[in-house]
């Protein structure tokens, strides 16, 4: 609603509420007027990236449904402790077999593709299909899935199906936000029942190397591997902020704002697990990265090391 047009919809908005009688009613007529209804239909979840209007909708439904981990079956509203276990977004269908389907990015990255899980579980999936990972935690857990709105039926697990399993899912996502604001308005919340202390919750552990993805340890032995070439040390991590505003636009993993080899080379920037709106900042600001290691590395040894080594000859 205040995604354009901002300070006019907002004004009009105030001045619905300013006398306090019945002040909640008008809001509600004036919302239903421009909306036509007060209901969250499938076609709201048909947008992409982290930054679409219902992103933020998707992961208060999974905190307020109490959505379950699948890889522990714990309710996700519980991990909030460990290296491991902050939640983080999960592409069902992993991106890169999408993208070597030839689907287009708005496509890979729609909202209806997302899932909150723990990075434990998040790791543990890698990139595998969903044919092949899905039918394990239905069977480790059951109702983990369901539970986070995946659609049962394992025929719209195929990549051949993915567009159908986007459609399937909006519906069960829609279903539930309108569940979930009726309660709201009749006052029908249920209550929870209390579970385990949070501190007393067993915790997942993982020994701490290349092979289990810990970014942290991956950003400073890369970073220590760049210094060793004989190059500078990178920022990390790096705030791009706006020249104008001195606010932080983007965070990178590391960085070299003035290149690796300064006043002859553009800026570059290592960018692990990042969203589009992260990328695209690095993208706008001139920024050459890179969303892995290896081709980093590949990239250092055939034009930067390469170059100084031409340039000695």
């Amino acid at each position: 609603r205040y995604s354009a047009s901002t300070e006019s919809v907002l004004n009009q908005d105030l001045r619905l509420i300013e006398d306090l009688d019945s002040a909640l009613d008008r809001l509600i007529a004036q919302l239903r007027q421009n909306r036509g209804d007060l209901r969250i239909h499938p076609n709201d979840f048909h947008s992409w990236s982290v930054s679409a209007r219902f992103y933020p909708l998707l992961y208060m439904l999974t905190r307020v449904h109490h959505a379950r981990d699948w890889g522990s079956g714990l309710e996700l509203s519980a991990m909030l402790l460990g290296n491991l276990n902050g939640l983080q977004l999960h592409h069902i269908f992993p991106k890169a077999l999408l993208y070597r389907y030839e689907y287009a990015r708005s496509e890979v990255n729609a909202l209806a593709n997302f899932a909150f899980l723990t990075q434990d579980t998040n790791l543990g999936i890698s990139d595998r299909a969903p044919l092949d990972y899905l039918p394990e935690y239905a069977t480790r857990h059951p109702g983990a899935l369901e539970s986070s709105w995946i659609p049962m039926d394992p025929d719209l697990w195929r990549l051949d199906r993915y567009l159908d399993f986007l459609e399937a899912r909006r519906e069960l996502l829609a279903k539930a936000a309108n569940e979930f604001l009726d309660s709201l308005v009749m006052g029908a919340v249920p209550e929870q029942s209390v579970g385990e202390p949070i501190m007393e919750l067993p915790r997942v552990e993982r020994a701490s190397s290349f092979s289990d993805g810990d970014e942290e340890q991956l950003i400073r032995e890369f970073g220590e591997w760049v210094v060793a070439q004989g190059l500078p040390a990178g920022e990390s991590p790096y705030e791009l902020v706006n020249d104008e505003t001195r606010e932080a636009i983007a965070h990178f993993d590391i960085a070299w704002p003035e290149g690796l080899q300064e006043g002859l080379s553009q800026p570059v920037a290592l960018l692990l697990d990042e969203p589009y709106s992260t990328l695209r900042a690095a993208n706008s600001a001139g920024f050459l990265y890179f969303t892995d290691v290896q081709s980093f590395k590949r990239y250092i040894e055939r034009e930067i090391l390469a170059l100084e080594t031409a340039d000695d000859d």
